[in-house]
């Protein structure tokens, strides 16, 4: 069985949830680029998190087969491109990310699987 990566729950990116300067907010490149390291910081650790429950997913599966499911790609990417629309985040940046993400997610779901 694979060892699942250990999760970011206590990372100090998950800790540290003081909100963040707005955009509008920030007088300087430095400043803003500042503010967007600390949201990148943010979005790794929850990544980590979710890539400990991709590495769950590959142990509760009984087949290589059940590792893709395009179905459930194409709700997931729906449901992003619909939640992003709430709160302001274009499309065109949801659904690519989103795509890139399942797919990096599913490969390392499959050499997850493959080492059980």
């Amino acid at each position: 069985m694979a060892k699942p990566t250990t999760p970011a729950y206590n990372s100090g990116a998950m800790q540290n949830d003081a909100p963040l300067k707005m955009a509008h907010a920030c007088v300087s490149m430095p400043e803003l680029r500042e503010t967007i390291d600390m949201l990148d910081a943010r979005m790794v650790a929850l990544l980590a998190v979710r890539q400990t429950y991709i590495e769950r997913a590959a142990e509760l599966k009984t087949g290589r087969d059940q590792v893709r499911d395009p179905a459930r790609i194409e709700h997931l990417v729906a449901k992003v491109i619909d939640e992003g629309r709430k709160v302001g985040l274009s499309p065109d940046i949801a659904e690519p990310v989103w795509r890139a993400l399942i797919e990096a997610s599913i490969s390392h779901e499959f050499k997850a699987f493959d080492k059980r």
